[in-house]
């Protein structure tokens, strides 16, 4: 664990990538992600790049408290808030309805795929930055997924604006979240579990 000097300069340095349409290596509440600000389409066009995927496939985005989905999906189900608390594990929900966000991060159906962190080193993050940010696993698209930082392509570490100096000996989750896809009316599904 490092001290939390070294933790505040890191959250200062990714704050700063952030805020200038940059690109992040960081660690996450499930696996190692790529991220950006999730409201600039041009530092999303850089994720797609780095990853080598087609802007077609849609990215999630994190936020840091649920208080603040409103700012980003119209027409919330009342489920919303109820669902999120009986969760345990890092779950990403797909909602309709997306607003506020980069167009490229936002699904041609004009769905986004929202998860509210827990991790604290995210939770500041996006806190501090005041704006969702982008979270998609660190791989090239069609590679498997990191579990721990060593296994990040050099590719994706000489090529993002930032790598976090944080946490690269831990695992936090051999896998991604899950993923449920809420409607308009409350129902949802569960899509990967």
């Amino acid at each position: 664990m490092k001290d939390n000097t070294h933790y505040e300069q890191e959250l200062a340095k990714a704050l700063e990538v952030l805020k200038s349409g940059g690109t992040l290596l960081y660690p996450t509440d499930t696996i190692w992600g790529l991220g950006c600000d999730a409201t600039n389409p041009r530092a999303v066009e850089k994720i797609f790049k780095l990853k080598n995927r087609e802007e077609s496939k849609s990215l999630i985005v994190l936020l840091d408290d649920v208080a603040n989905l409103h700012h980003y999906v119209d027409n919330l189900p009342e489920i919303t808030f109820d669902l999120l608390e009986s969760l345990d594990k890092p779950t990403t929900i797909i909602y309709s309805n997306a607003k506020n966000l980069a167009w490229n991060v936002v699904a041609n159906d004009g769905t986004v795929g929202i998860r509210v962190t827990r991790d604290p080193f995210c939770r500041d993050l996006v806190k501090r930055f005041g704006k969702p940010i982008v979270s998609t696993s660190a791989n090239i698209s069609g590679d498997p997924s990191p579990i721990v930082f060593r296994e990040i392509s050099t590719q994706l570490i000489t090529h993002v604006d930032h790598t976090v100096d944080l946490y690269h000996d831990q695992i936090n989750s051999s896998k991604p979240s899950t993923i449920i896809r809420l409607f308009e009316n409350g129902e949802f599904i569960i899509i990967r579990n």
